[in-house]
């Protein structure tokens, strides 16, 4: 029996955890577990600290389809100080960016920005913006072409309405929206956790540029937390 399965080039789900093939040996970003196979070095992606792994983990369907291909175009509304980006960028663009890929990595945080910016002096490819994601515009000047792969984790109200706005202007048509749900960002509703989960999910359903493929449960990864995934027609 294989002791890993590949997610795609740079991804390998092995021993119920994620790795990725580290495009800066030698280094961690958040102070995650490294290791050799051969020449080549493996960062742990922690399902605990990242929705997307989270996400991976969870997913019902096949985990490499949820992913952008390397050299892919993506945009991630909500990057913070660029743990997830940079596990993204270990699979999109790899060591020196060989494989071309762009990451546009966007947080409104300007103590977020800093640590941001310093990873990604290392890891070519991923362009920090100091943006407020709500506003698309802001981050549609950094595209030089609609992105292949969007991901939203904004904790605000109203993500699913901010997400149908940023999938409407920033993903290409057959092209992956995915967003983090949390429902502690909402405003207060009697039916809870689910009741703000049904409607951010109706409302997404709603929207005629997006298809929904997969409703994520999150729950002992990442608590009060879901991920819906779409794809935009």
């Amino acid at each position: 029996m294989a002791r890993y399965v590949s997610l795609g080039w740079g991804i390998r789900k092995e021993r119920g955890g994620l790795w990725t093939r580290n495009a800066v040996r030698g280094t961690s970003v958040r102070g995650e577990r490294r290791k050799r196979d051969g020449r080549v070095e493996w960062r742990k992606w922690d399902s605990h600290r990242s929705k997307v792994a989270a996400m991976l983990m969870r997913t019902k369907s096949d985990p490499s389809t949820l992913i952008p291909e390397p050299g892919s175009l993506c945009v991630y509304l909500g990057a913070s100080s660029g743990s997830t980006v940079s596990h993204l960028h270990d699979h999109i663009c790899g060591a020196g960016n060989h494989h071309d890929g762009k990451i546009i990595a966007v947080d409104i945080s300007s103590r977020m920005m800093r640590d941001l910016v310093i990873m990604c002096e290392t890891r070519p490819g991923i362009i920090p913006v100091l943006a407020d994601a709500r506003h698309p515009l802001s981050v549609a000047q950094y595209l030089q072409r609609k992105s292949d792969w969007l991901f939203q984790d904004l904790s605000m109200p109203d993500q699913a309405k901010s997400f149908i706005e940023s999938t409407s202007k920033l993903l290409t048509e057959g092209g992956l929206g995915i967003i983090s749900i949390k429902a502690a960002s909402e405003r207060w509703a009697p039916g809870g956790d689910e009741q703000h989960f049904d409607e951010s999910e109706s409302l997404i359903n709603s929207a005629s540029h997006l298809q929904i493929i997969e409703r994520i449960d999150l729950r002992g990864l990442e608590d009060q937390h879901i991920a819906i995934v779409t794809r935009k027609v």
